[in-house]
């Protein structure tokens, strides 16, 4: 089997978790060709993610030229197919209620990947998220291109009303499978597409155990991290007032928020508002070893979203052994609850404040026990290399499509 990813922008600090799933997946023997519609235009810290980015072939990025050979030498080739795939490209059209140039350009990037996807003989393109890239995807195979696979995860996809607008329903009519992270995914996905509801597989994402070792030991720490993207779906917004209810009385509590967004303004504009200045520290992004050292250094991590898939940065904590402290949306309280952490609604000031005061008063022994249920649960379900050996049996049995 030749096996490809596809994905919109990538690398980009947001997919490390979408890296290690391909790395774990060619550790089991299984090459694969790393497609991307563009580059990202910021700047990769990992020295990982900069070596992937060597690795990926681009549709879009620094190629406009072969970019139209590709889609005449397509038009030539497969004339007919071109024409039998305009109702279903008018159709996702109409659904998205978006641009039409957006819509011309997926099905001229799908036309460049069919043909490209063809010269390596790929048998079979798996993709993450529902979005633009499985639109090509979708258009690629009508074009005769490999058979595909989505791993839908939730955030922005499985919202109400959206599902529709990305045309999930189409997507996952021809596609082999469809992956869910979580149980809730699963049901939201065959709620939008009940004719596809015997494709869809649950293969929670994992992390490699052996890069989060576990930490039994919590150490007296009044730091509490916050890792993602500083945006709107975070929450982070929340923080600033929350800390200010409660560093009356834990005057050494200090929240770090590790990552960058277009809400960093607002956030440190909050910070001001609220004097909360030595309690709120914005770093910016940084690399993943960065990340394991503050975890190891920290008492808890924190993440107060709105909306989420489930997060890997939970998994990461619970892995190293501290306690999370989140919010109950979508598959958290799957993996979350008061056995090894705290869990409350978003936006709710007041109880992000409690859930502070619950981990700044928790003793060692409390903190302890939350961070080796955490790290069972993570041991259980979340183990990279079992989801990558799961993935990589359900990409050799896909069904014909």
């Amino acid at each position: 089997m030749k096996l490809a990813y596809l994905l919109n922008t990538y690398p980009l600090i947001s997919t490390t978790f979408i890296r290690r799933e391909i790395q774990a997946i060619e550790a089991l023997g299984q090459p694969v060709e790393r497609f991307a519609v563009r580059d990202w235009d910021g700047e990769l810290v990992d020295p990982d993610d900069i070596a992937e980015h060597g690795k990926t072939r681009y549709i879009l990025t620094g190629g406009k030229s072969a970019l139209l050979r590709d889609v005449l030498l397509t038009l030539l080739a497969h004339p007919l197919r071109t024409l039998m795939l305009l109702p279903l490209w008018w159709r996702v059209w109409r659904n998205a209620e978006r641009k039409f140039v957006e819509h011309v350009a997926y099905l001229l990037e799908a036309m460049a990947f069919a043909r490209r996807a063809g010269a390596l003989d790929v048998d079979h393109v798996h993709v993450h998220f529902s979005t633009n890239a499985a639109t090509v995807a979708l258009f690629a195979r009508r074009l005769g291109g490999p058979s595909y696979s989505i791993t839908v995860h939730g955030p922005d996809e499985i919202v109400p009303g959206e599902p529709a607008r990305l045309s999930i329903r189409e997507k996952a009519r021809d596609a082999a499978f469809l992956v869910a992270i979580t149980r809730y995914c699963r049901d939201r996905i065959a709620q939008e597409a009940p004719d596809s509801a015997d494709k869809i597989r649950i293969v929670p994402c994992g992390i490699d155990l052996a890069q989060f070792p576990f930490s039994p030991d919590p150490p007296a720490s009044s730091r509490v991290i916050c890792i993602g993207r500083l945006c709107a779906n975070k929450g982070q917004i929340h923080i600033p007032p929350a800390i200010a209810q409660v560093i009356e009385e834990f005057p050494d509590l200090v929240v770090e928020l590790i990552g960058g967004g277009e809400d960093e303004a607002a956030i440190r504009a909050a910070i001001a508002r609220h004097k909360v200045e030595d309690h709120v520290i914005v770093h910016g992004w940084g690399t993943g070893a960065y990340v394991r050292e503050q975890l190891l250094a920290g008492r808890a991590m924190l993440l107060p979203s709105y909306a989420e898939g489930l997060p890997i940065g939970i998994m990461e904590a619970f892995a190293i052994g501290r306690p999370v402290l989140s919010t109950t949306i979508a598959g958290i309280p799957e993996l979350l609850d008061g056995d090894c952490g705290w869990i409350f609604a978003p936006g709710d000031e007041s109880a992000i404040a409690d859930a502070l005061r619950g981990i700044m008063r928790a003793t060692p022994e409390q903190r302890a026990a939350m961070g080796a249920e955490g790290r069972r649960r993570v041991e259980e379900r979340h183990d990279l290399h079992k989801s990558a050996q799961t993935l990589l049996l359900a990409f050799q049995n896909r069904p014909a499509t």
